[in-house]
This record gives C-alpha cells, structure tokens and sequence, in this order.
C-alpha cells in the first residue's frame, strides 16, 4: 500500500472514531438539553465526520485505480483530506463555543470575534478547490486506466 493510500485508510479511521466520539458527545447535549436537542455544529461535526471517514475509503480506492504518478496522487489525497479535516475542525470549534448556528450568517463569528467576510470567501474558495480539484485529479487517474 502506497503513501496516499495510507493516509486515506488512516484518516477513514481517524473520522470514523471522531463521528463515533462525536455522537457520545451529541448524546450527552440531547440528554441534558429540554428540547432534547444537540447544538447545531455539534449536530454537525457528529454527521460530517462520519461522511468523511466513507468518503476516504471512496478516496481511497480511486487512488488504487489512478494511473497518474504517486506523487500527484498524494497532493491529491492530502488536499482533499486536509480540506475535509478542515471542515470538521471549523464545525467542531463552532460546538464547543456554541457561538452560531449558522457560520455564513454575518457578521461571521468565532467565539465573540468576528471574521471579515473575505476570511469567509477565501476559505470557502480553497475547501472548494482543494476537496473538488483534489478529488477530480483522482477521478481523472482513474479514468485513464
């Protein structure tokens, strides 16, 4: 098994035992809650984790068919998986402060800062680029096989 093979195997795992942890966390918010309702971003960081670790294992069976150098399969898999680790983190961050529930609304916040709207773009055009264009390199080595 390759690099780029491992670090999706190992980041499947990674997001599976976060979804997994997120959800004791989840549960304890409802337990505690009067509606019987987690936060938002906890609610979330739970679902998007557990997507994630799936979508590495898609990840990863599109870098055994890829036919591109490994080493362009790497930057692939490190910018998808970066990005999606990124994601995770801001969802995460967002459960603990409890600060929003809705992260785009502005003024964008984080804890009692706010964050420029330009923050928010430029962040939102690189996830974009490095989850859809990491993963159409791999797409793209998979068709050429």
């Amino acid at each position: 098994m390759d690099l780029a093979q491992r670090i999706s195997v190992f980041a499947a795992g990674g997001f599976l035992l976060a979804g997994l942890s997120f959800g004791v966390w989840k549960y304890a918010q409802i337990a505690r809650s009067p509606k019987a309702q987690a936060s938002t971003y906890v609610d979330i960081a739970h679902r998007a984790a557990l997507l994630y670790s799936f979508a590495c294992l898609v990840v990863e069976r599109f870098v055994v068919l890829s036919t591109l150098d490994a080493r362009v399969e790497l930057a692939a898999v490190v910018s998808v998986i970066g990005f999606f680790a990124f994601g995770l983190s801001s969802y995460v961050v967002h459960g603990v402060l409890r600060d929003t529930d809705n992260q785009f609304a502005r003024p964008h916040k984080l804890g009692r800062a706010e964050l420029p709207p330009a923050m928010m773009f430029a962040s939102m055009v690189a996830l974009i680029a490095g989850e859809l264009g990491g993963f159409a390199v791999l797409f793209w080595g998979a068709l050429g096989s």
